[in-house]
């Protein structure tokens, strides 16, 4: 190796470090995770079906009215056949509003059966609506998470009453039957009341309603009717069936209810009794992985965001925070559930998980200060329940509107969210001037590339200047072959001479690299790329490009496993990866020009699994960038050594000895 520099090996092994990093942080752990899930789910699929007895099980046990205690929320469960068996097993009240549909069970007055309008669970315009909530007894079943459905068991929201130690008290729990006043489904325009008399002269009544006006409890929310300002993102209008499609603005909100609890004292004594609501998740769902998204629970308490994966919480150390403000839940990658109190209620928050069975029980829960509750008075308490898509809009709105604490940060915008919002921003306003998300990208690649024109000008100026220079440069290998210090002070003094800056080469990289990544969060965290088409065989811009070479694009009648899926897209990025490295002169360095020369291969390979968004913008500045070099190079009169390497690589030549090296 007497004709390696040190410097280039260096920097061969530092990019290939860099290689191997990126792959592992976006591939490879993920890959790894979800493969962990999948098994700790098919392994709680068995626990629950050998817990599971053939003949009719016994009726649960009376809940206690503790609604954080996790053991209360499967203990003695009948289990079903299937999420349908299971919603009609008992008496129910219809949701029917106009961005979510499902039913309210009498039984313990739980919204446990929710599914959202407009929303399917693949590119199949019949396939099933999304699910955001599912019944006790509902099998927990194995997931494929490139539909990006996770939820596949009980999932559920639970509104009750905890009573003071050693009361003799009953009070609502989750086998309560509760009397509806109207049979009439939910809607924004129709609430739906329940009613409970415990026989000890309290009355307990509750009021479920959609984004109607609360600001008798310091609520302002939007009313049925509000839409979109113009500016705003019509969206997701293109996951919509045809039949569901319409024309105008999306009507803003529709996915927050309003859960108002009262208990009204007919007796004769005050009693102490603190509310509680909780969400509880049985089962793990299967999640991607991803270190750059978040999926798990999560909350705001008193201004701090603290986020917990299924996999963190400890049994033994439940995450608790007292006496806070915010709200709290659960978050998917586009779907969330989280209880929203007013924005100045207190509460003492929780997250904890539970082994029921066999199966893992995940609950985040908030409990209201004690009351007491004088004879002839009632007390009430209104707690919110967003249970959508995390939409950004809507979001956006509600936060404006309701005044809560930053709701729209169940978004994972990440570190960089300085960059990523305005990039969402921008991709937005292009989508409305031309329709489609594709030519957004493309749009936004273009608006980028203008920004950092001059930047980028500059540093292929420095470059075509260097290359000016080269036979100067070599003169001075010659003049000093052995001395490689004498070497690098006569580099830099013509380097000074020519006014060369040999490292503004690297310095629009190092300023793109953040827009990348932050370009990569936006296509992979916002719903509004969900589904999103571009033209001929992506239908999704949010996933990877479903064709492969290894099939010939479909040529071939044959399904190449995952590992192997190198689409047409990434193909050509590869291709104007190559392009764009081989403008430039080879480096004198054999391992740094091996290095160079396989590069784009194992770019292409690893981006195969990206989303085919990203793909195609770095498709595209690759392209403009192979054009601005070109043009750049030619006005400064500098060779371009596209053809020249082509051959090196291709075309052998023969030495004196009758040996075949590079040409």
């Amino acid at each position: 190796m007497k004709n390696v520099d040190t410097k280039n090996l260096v920097l061969a092994i530092f990019l290939t470090l860099v290689v191997v990093a990126v792959w592992e942080y976006f591939i490879g752990q993920p890959m790894q995770r979800r493969q962990e899930l999948a098994a700790q789910q098919q392994q709680q699929i068995q626990q629950q079906q050998q817990a599971a007895q053939p003949q009719q099980p016994q009726a649960a046990a009376p809940a206690t009215g503790s609604g954080s205690n996790v053991p209360g929320v499967t203990s003695g469960q009948q289990q079903f056949g299937s999420r349908d068996a299971a919603v009609e097993a008992s008496q129910r009240v219809q949701i029917d509003s106009q961005r979510l549909i499902g039913s309210i069970n009498l039984t313990g007055g739980l919204i446990d059966d929710l599914a959202l309008r407009g929303y399917r669970e693949t590119l199949d315009p019949n396939s099933p609506n999304v699910k955001l909530f599912s019944p006790r007894g509902t099998p927990i079943q194995a997931a494929d998470h490139h539909t990006i459905v996770e939820n596949h068991g009980p999932y559920f929201t639970y509104s009750g009453w905890k009573t003071a130690p050693g009361a003799n008290l009953k009070v609502p729990g989750l086998d309560t039957v509760w009397t509806a006043k109207s049979t009439a489904p939910l809607s924004s325009t129709s609430p739906v009341q329940l009613d409970w008399d415990n026989g000890q002269g309290l009355v307990f009544h509750r009021t479920i309603s959609i984004d109607t006006d609360r600001s008798q409890t310091g609520w302002l929310v939007p009313e049925a009717g509000d839409e979109l300002p113009a500016t705003a993102l019509d969206l997701p209008r293109q996951n919509l069936p045809k039949d569901e499609q319409g024309s105008g603005a999306k009507p803003i909100g529709g996915f927050l209810f309003t859960i108002k609890d009262s208990v009204e004292n007919k007796g004769t004594a005050p009693v102490q009794l603190a509310q509680t609501s909780y969400i509880a998740r049985i089962g793990t769902p299967t999640v991607g992985g991803y270190s750059v998204l978040h999926e798990g629970l999560i909350g705001r308490f008193s201004g701090t965001q603290v986020e917990t994966t299924y996999k963190s919480l400890d049994p033994e150390k439940p995450v608790d925070h007292a006496n806070a403000t915010g709200w709290l839940g659960f978050t998917d990658k586009y779907w969330a559930n989280a209880l929203v109190p007013d924005p100045t209620a207190t509460f003492d928050g929780k997250f904890e998980v539970g082994t029921v069975n066999g199966v893992q029980t995940y609950v985040a829960s908030m409990l209201r200060p004690e009351q007491t509750v004088a004879p002839g008075s009632t007390y009430e308490v209104s707690t919110g329940l967003f249970s959508g898509a995390k939409e950004v809009a809507t979001l956006s709105y509600y936060d404006e509107k309701t005044k809560v604490d930053n709701l729209s940060y169940l978004i994972d915008w990440g570190y960089l969210w300085f960059i990523t919002k305005p990039l969402f921003r921008l991709i937005e306003i292009l989508f409305h001037l031309f329709g489609n998300f594709g030519l957004a990208i493309l749009g936004t690649t273009v608006i980028l590339k203008l920004f950092f024109f001059p930047l980028a000008n500059r540093s292929y100026e420095s470059m075509s200047k260097m290359k000016k220079v080269q036979p100067e440069m070599q003169k001075i290998k010659d003049q000093f072959p052995d001395d490689k210090m004498k070497q690098q002070q006569a580099t830099m003094a013509l380097y000074k001479e020519q006014k060369i800056n040999p490292l503004s080469g690297c310095l629009p990289m190092l300023f793109q690299i953040p827009v990348f990544f932050a370009l990569y969060k936006v296509l992979f965290v916002t719903i509004e790329m969900r589904q999103a088409p571009f033209f001929g065989w992506i239908h999704d811009l949010s996933a990877p490009d479903p064709t492969t070479i290894f099939n010939l694009f479909g040529l071939v009648p044959w399904s190449p496993p995952a590992q192997l899926m190198v689409g047409f897209w990434v193909i050509l990025m590869g291709c104007t990866m190559f392009i764009q490295m081989q403008l430039n002169p080879a480096p004198p360095d054999p391992t740094q020009a091996m290095m160079f020369r396989y590069m784009p291969i194992v770019f292409t390979y690893m981006l195969a699994a990206f989303p085919a968004g990203l793909v195609i913008y770095y498709c595209w500045n690759n392209s403009l960038s192979i054009l601005q070099q070109t043009l750049i190079m030619k006005k400064n009169g500098a060779k371009i050594e596209l053809w020249d390497n082509l051959k090196s690589i291709f075309i052998k030549k023969k030495t004196p000895d009758g040996s075949r090296v590079d040409a």
